[in-house]
């Protein structure tokens, strides 16, 4: 399964997360979801979260940037 990072656009950081993703080079293997479509909302509740940037590993559901960064295995930013 993929990873899937659920996010907003206007936030920002939920860009941060993405333009981690990017920096990281995992664009192929992590699936963005926009939680402003009602799919992707109901996808992220299913997993127990609200938060966004979310990313969803297959077993737990980061919640957080500092939780998305960790769960990437980047350090937090200070």
């Amino acid at each position: 399964m993929a990873l899937e990072l659920f996010h907003r656009l206007a936030e920002p950081d939920s860009a941060a997360a993405r333009k981690l993703v990017a920096d990281l080079g995992l664009l192929e293997a992590v699936a963005f979801r926009n939680v402003a479509f009602d799919s992707h909302r109901d996808a992220l509740a299913s997993h127990g979260g609200g938060r966004t940037p979310a990313l969803w590993d297959g077993a737990r559901l980061h919640e957080g940037l500092d939780a998305v960064r960790a769960a990437l295995g980047t350090p937090r930013e200070s």
